[in-house]
C-alpha cells in the first residue's frame, strides 16, 4: 500500500511540473517598450518559474518575427498582418510634442489646430500602418485626421524622440517613450486642446501554433501587469 501510495505521489509531481511553464520561450519585442515594460514583466516571471528560460530579439520587426519562428512578439499600434492572433494587453497615450528650442525658432507660426501642423517639419515612425496621417479627437468628440508630410522616417521611436529634443521637428509617439523627456523639460507638449489615439499594446502569436503553457502563462502574465500598471 504505501509503495502505491508512493507512486501516486511520485505521478502527482510529475504532472505538476509537466504543467509549469519552462523553456525556452522565444520573445520578439519593440525595443523600448521591451526594455522599459517587458525587461521588468520578464524577470518576475522567471523568479516565480525558475525552469523557465527566455530568448528576446529586440527590434521593429516583433510581428515578422511571430511569423518566423518566434513564439511570441508584441506590438504598439495596429496589427495588419493576417494569420496572427492578439491579445490586448492595455493601450498608451500618444503625445503630440516638440522641443522649446524648436518651438521658440517658430514661434512665429501659429500652432493651435491640427491642420497647423502642415507648416511644421513633422518626423514619422517609418512603422506605423496610417504612415502618413495623425489622428486627434477634440474636446467635443470631434475627429481630425491630418496628412503630414516629411522626408524625415526613423523605425525607433526613441530616436524619434532624440532627434525631437535636438530640435529636428514635432513627433507623435506613444507616451512610455516621451515621458522621460517630458518630464525632464526636453519635450513639451502641443496641441493640448486634442487628444491623439491611444494606441493599443498587443501581445501576438500565430493562429495556425498550438498555444503552449508557457506562452499562454506569460501572455497572462503580461496582461495582468498591465492592467495593475498602465505604460507611461
Amino acid at each position: 500500500m504505501q509503495l502505491l501510495a508512493d507512486l501516486e505521489e511520485a505521478g502527482a509531481s510529475v504532472r505538476a511540473v509537466a504543467v509549469l511553464p519552462q523553456g525556452p520561450l522565444r520573445l520578439g519585442c519593440a525595443v523600448t517598450l521591451g526594455i522599459r515594460h517587458v525587461a521588468p514583466a520578464i524577470a518576475a516571471f522567471t523568479a516565480q518559474y525558475p525552469r523557465e528560460t527566455v530568448d528576446v530579439d529586440l527590434s521593429g520587426r516583433a510581428v515578422d518575427r511571430v511569423e518566423e519562428d518566434f513564439d511570441l512578439g508584441s506590438r504598439v499600434g495596429a496589427i495588419g498582418q493576417q494569420g496572427l492572433v492578439s491579445r490586448r494587453l492595455g493601450a498608451s497615450g500618444m503625445v503630440c510634442c516638440a522641443s522649446p528650442a524648436y518651438l521658440a525658432r517658430h514661434s512665429d507660426r501659429p500652432l493651435r489646430l491640427p491642420a497647423d501642423l502642415a507648416a511644421y517639419d513633422c518626423l514619422r515612425y517609418s512603422k506605423r500602418s496610417l504612415r502618413n496621417t495623425w489622428r486627434f479627437t477634440a474636446a467635443d468628440g470631434m475627429r481630425h485626421d491630418v496628412k503630414i508630410a516629411t522626408d524625415h522616417r526613423v523605425n525607433n521611436g526613441r530616436m524619434l524622440a532624440a532627434l525631437t529634443v535636438e530640435g529636428m521637428g514635432v513627433i507623435n509617439e506613444p507616451d512610455f517613450i516621451v515621458g522621460p523627456d517630458l518630464r525632464a523639460g526636453k519635450l513639451v507638449r502641443v496641441l493640448e486642446d486634442f487628444s491623439p489615439l491611444r494606441a493599443t499594446i498587443a501581445a501576438l502569436y500565430p493562429s495556425r501554433r498550438l498555444l503552449s503553457t508557457k506562452v499562454r502563462a506569460f501572455v497572462d502574465f503580461l496582461a495582468q501587469r498591465f492592467a495593475a500598471a498602465a505604460p507611461g
